[in-house]
């Protein structure tokens, strides 16, 4: 007997298809992606003329993307999956350093610093240190914890948007933090920024009347033996934004203070012109389970 494909029983057949997946995990997802697709198509009543929009809308962002530009992890984080996904699984235990999205931008190799270093190549922006510890949730410091580092230069711009003006590595470093758990560097404040909206994203934001700013931030990604990695952000006290982030990213528990300090002695010993912007933070590890 044929089958008849109309309605419910189109959906039935997609989902009697997946049954023979050996993967048990990738059957649970498929299946989970077919329904909701399918109710999705139901319940807005899909027009032909909206999937083939759809279709050339997802195609364009996939042309988007290169080596240095990912235009689907934008398009994640600007509809908010990137942060639910992250919060599905960010669940950690009282203490620990609270995780939030990758971004697009952790798309090269940060080079390898010596701590002090000053990741900041090009100079003009306002001088900041940022001081930090590697822990374990009861205190004990992590040494030789890598940390990746990377943040927009004073303008809003890594150094992937901008080849040719801010050298390779820019405002990015991996350090090694030293027998107390210690990491440290120099750097400019990174300025509030527009998402690229030069692509299919820039226009979805377009269409839905939506501001395409990130409130200045630094990005970690910090990692030590026997603990859990974690991805995160410091996001700027008092900057912009902090109420909109155009992906949703921001936790009250990441605001920190990068206070104005005048401190001859200080600046001396970090090697940096005085007065100046000083951050001070811990960086909390969970033990891996």
């Amino acid at each position: 007997m044929t089958t008849d494909a109309t309605g419910a029983d189109v959906t039935e057949q997609a989902l009697a298809s997946l049954r023979g997946t050996a993967d048990p995990r990738l059957r649970e997802l498929l299946t989970g992606l077919v329904r909701h697709l399918h109710d999705f198509a139901r319940e807005t009543r899909l027009t032909q003329e909206e999937w083939e929009r759809a279709i050339a809308f997802l195609t364009a962002t996939g042309q988007a993307c290169t080596d240095t530009r990912q235009e689907f992890i934008l398009l994640s984080d600007v509809l908010g999956l990137s942060m639910l996904v992250e919060a599905v699984n960010g669940d950690r235990a009282p203490g620990a350093t609270e995780s939030t999205v990758l971004g697009p931008f952790h798309m090269t190799e940060s080079p390898v610093r010596e701590l002090g270093d000053d990741i900041d190549l090009v100079g003009g922006g306002e001088t900041c240190v940022i001081s930090s510890r590697v822990l374990a949730r009861d205190g004990t410091p992590l040494p030789g914890a890598v940390v990746d580092v990377w943040q927009a230069d004073d303008k809003g711009y890594y150094d992937v948007q901008q080849p040719g003006v801010q050298p390779a590595g820019n405002g990015r470093g991996l350090f090694t933090a030293d027998a107390e758990g210690r990491f440290w560097f120099r750097t400019c404040v990174p300025a509030a920024y527009p998402i690229p909206t030069d692509g299919p994203v820039g226009g979805l934001l377009r269409a839905t009347g939506r501001h395409p700013y990130r409130p200045a931030h630094i990005h970690f990604i910090a990692t030590a033996e026997g603990h859990t990695p974690v991805t995160t952000h410091i996001f700027v006290a008092g900057g912009e934004y902090l109420d909109s982030d155009a992906v949703f990213a921001v936790k009250q528990s990441l605001v920190q203070d990068f206070t104005e300090t005048d401190d001859p002695s200080l600046a001396g010993r970090f090697g940096v012109p005085n007065p100046f912007r000083l951050a001070r933070f811990d960086l909390v590890l969970e033990r891996a389970v």
